[in-house]
């Protein structure tokens, strides 16, 4: 006789929207029951079983922010011996060497630094478009955007306006977190708002920007409040249709003074996160394995937990470093993962058009 978890996920089988209560009712079900339902709607969409990944290059170009965020480690303070900000000659010399190995996407991100002019950003991206057309620029975080449509006094259309004339393409989906404003004030109280965050993806979205959106978990959230953030996320898609897909990572304590005293959350409530989101996010086509916080073993084991892209391959991240995690890995790392878990690799682009299938 089916139990009340076979009944939601059933629903979910059969095509029916899950509710809030039904995303934490699944928190507490069975690992690999979970995960079955997952993996089988992603085989119903991906009978093929082909996983993707992108060759891409993080990059940070300024550790100098004003936010002061519990769970970075990254972060200087603006007049701290240690803030830097990269010159366009270093990024570009990064570019070059992602362009060398066949990379397509430059993910450019950094701290909230109020000291940096309009024109820094806006000349940038011009200059990359210029100097790199086959690269994807996919950069600058919500919070990035917010601190510029606030210190130049631009509205956000206006604001994303000048970005996507000046060349860029589309936008991460860092500084979500959990977008639950209790969340907010305990771990990140001078980051955008909740409501903020959206504001400005609906924005971005709006005027033709694709975007990504992230959920970090394993701090002070309540699995409710888990919940609470793929609806709200998933509200978003509904109206703009402008996630290409979601990603889901666990916070690392390490180095982190502020956040030191909370247990790291383990393989099992990654995995389950994964499943739940894939469930609760009907409105997504792609879930990204988390490898680069999660490690590439347990990124691996969640392609059968509803995961369907392996992400990018990251020459460096300068942004998880202090916390212990070191990037480093080549396509073909990708490659042989995605193999041995039984599935076809298959490189893309930030839009997900494939550009070639390892098979």
């Amino acid at each position: 006789m089916p139990d009340i978890y076979d009944k939601v996920l059933q629903k979910r089988l059969d095509g029916e929207r899950l509710s809030q209560e039904d995303g934490v009712l699944l928190y507490s079900c069975d690992l690999l029951r979970l995960g079955m339902a997952a993996h089988e709607l992603v085989r119903r969409a991906n009978p093929h079983g082909v996983v993707t990944f992108i060759v891409d290059r993080n990059i940070s170009y300024t550790n100098v922010c004003v936010v002061d965020c519990d769970f970075c480690a990254f972060y200087r303070s603006p007049g701290h011996k240690e803030g830097y900000t990269l010159s366009y000659q270093t990024i570009f010399q990064k570019i070059q060497e992602l362009v060398d190995l066949g990379g397509t996407q430059a993910l450019i991100q950094g701290g909230v630094n109020t000291d940096l002019p309009l024109d820094y950003y806006l000349n940038l991206i011009r200059a990359i478009r210029e100097k790199f057309p086959q690269v994807h620029v996919h950069s600058f975080s919500v919070v990035e955007f917010e601190m510029i449509s606030r210190k130049n006094r631009l509205s956000l259309p206006e604001t994303f306006r000048i970005f996507k004339e000046a060349g860029l393409n589309s936008l991460p989906g860092g500084g979500a977190e959990i977008l639950v404003e209790r969340v907010r004030k305990i771990i990140s109280p001078k980051k955008a708002t909740s409501k903020r965050w959206i504001e400005v993806m609906r924005t971005a979205h709006q005027a033709g920007l694709k975007s990504t959106a992230t959920m970090v978990v394993g701090h002070v959230e309540t699995i409710e409040e888990r919940i609470k953030h793929l609806l709200t996320v998933r509200d978003l898609q509904d109206e703009t249709h402008g996630f290409r897909a979601f990603i889901p990572w666990t916070m690392s304590p390490k180095n982190t003074p502020r956040m030191q005293h909370l247990r790291p959350a383990g393989g099992e409530d990654y995995l389950k996160t994964v499943a739940v989101s894939r469930l609760m996010l009907d409105n997504f086509e792609h879930i990204q394995s988390g490898w680069l916080t999660e490690g590439l073993k347990l990124g691996q084991i969640a392609l059968a937990f509803g995961a369907d892209d392996m992400g990018g391959t990251l020459l460096e991240d300068k942004v998880l470093e202090p916390t212990g995690i070191q990037v480093h890995t080549r396509r073909e790392d990708l490659i042989r993962l995605i193999r041995e878990a039984g599935y076809t690799p298959a490189q893309r682009d930030t839009n997900y058009e494939i550009l070639h299938v390892h098979s």
